[in-house]
């Protein structure tokens, strides 16, 4: 299956964030390196993976449950 590589200026403008917001909030609070999005040839250039955000995206984060990298939850 292909995958949809983002910026973040283009994923700011499908999920309606500013790209600030993704960068200094969403990454790596919400959105997970190697689920979400990558580092390519182990760069600092940041690409978004659409298909895996558009089917966590709606997805209830409570306080009392951790994301975890194979896509679970940790709850405690």
């Amino acid at each position: 299956m292909a995958q949809t590589y983002l910026t973040t200026e283009e994923l700011s403008q499908l999920i309606k964030y500013d790209a600030r917001t993704i960068r200094e909030q969403l990454k790596d609070r919400v959105l997970l390196e190697g689920v979400h999005y990558i580092r390519p040839f182990g760069g600092r250039k940041i690409l978004y993976m659409w298909e895996a955000i558009q089917r966590d995206i709606s997805k209830t984060f409570t306080h009392s449950s951790i994301p975890m990298a194979n896509g679970g939850y940790a709850r405690g």
